[in-house]
């Protein structure tokens, strides 16, 4: 049985992947469609880890699950894997990098809210303290400006709302579910959605890179972030991602336009470096050596 311990470590690793990730994402859509881009970006993520499912023959799990273990899968699907995903994206155009993350990362406050009735989780005083001085230190890094409450900062609001309701369902979809299979449900049903939608169109080559680049790190964050749903309770997970919020505020602070390009590439490379080194400790919880 893996300790509670590596659901924070896979929690902590989660919160610097979405940190990297929001700030290149909003660098890469630049002159594509969001639904494009997300759909392309989901849909490749999808296929690897549908491949990876059959590859290791968890496929054939799904015939022993029950009715209401596929009706959790479905809901993840389209509740967490495909409407929010536009939503985000969408809204990510229209506003700061930095803004985007801070209302993402609110997923702590609407999780709490499911979480102590659903899931019998308890936010406790050190916790509540924790998530407010990380929410306040994007003030002292000086990147974050306040919110406009603009149309694209209303759009975000709402998908990470709809991402709380599906952390809940998950968390109870983890308890009898595999691990992989969850994590294939959302991004596989989540994109055949937005294919559905009319979101997969033709793009160049030089806008596949980039959108090959935050597909890397999406593959990455929902390895991660599902092991860590799973292994630990959803209000401790989702107060430590609040951590990204820095991590993103960071990097805008810091980081000029002349080096977006090399940090994406850079970030590309590291990141499939870590994919191709972890790829056992990420698909097989009884063997994590994080």
């Amino acid at each position: 049985m893996v300790s509670p311990i590596k659901g924070l470590q896979l929690a902590l690793l989660a919160a610097l992947i979405s940190g990297v990730s929001v700030f290149v994402n909003k660098f890469a859509m630049v002159g594509i469609n969001p639904l494009t881009f997300t759909t392309t970006k989901n849909f490749t993520v999808g296929l690897l880890l549908f491949s990876f499912l059959i590859f290791s023959k968890k496929i054939l799990l799904i015939k022993s699950l029950s009715l209401s273990q596929i009706s959790k899968l479905v809901l993840i699907g389209v509740i967490g894997g495909s409407l929010p995903f536009y939503l985000f994206f969408t809204g990510l155009a229209q506003t700061s990098a930095v803004n985007a993350a801070i209302l993402q990362k609110t997923l702590v406050l609407w999780v709490a809210l499911l979480a102590v009735p659903f899931l019998k989780e308890k936010l406790s005083p050190f916790q509540i303290v924790g998530v407010i001085l990380l929410f306040a230190s994007n003030l002292v890094v000086g990147g974050f400006k306040g919110f406009s409450f603009n149309f694209g900062e209303q759009m975000i609001l709402v998908a990470t709302i709809l991402w709380a309701v599906e952390t809940v369902i998950a968390k109870k979809a983890l308890k009898t579910v595999d691990v992989d299979l969850v994590t294939g449900a959302r991004m596989g049903l989540g994109s055949l959605v937005l294919v559905f939608l009319g979101g997969l169109q033709p793009v160049t080559s030089s806008q596949f890179v980039s959108i090959g680049v935050t597909a890397v790190m999406l593959l990455a964050y929902v390895s991660v972030w599902y092991r860590a749903l799973k292994y630990a309770p959803a209000v401790v997970v989702t107060s430590i991602l609040v951590l990204a919020t820095l991590v993103t505020n960071l990097l805008s602070s810091s980081i000029n336009l002349s080096q977006i390009s090399l940090m994406m590439l850079g970030a590309g490379l590291l990141l499939s470096k870590l994919l191709w080194s972890k790829t056992r400790d990420f698909f097989a919880p009884a063997k994590l050596k994080l």
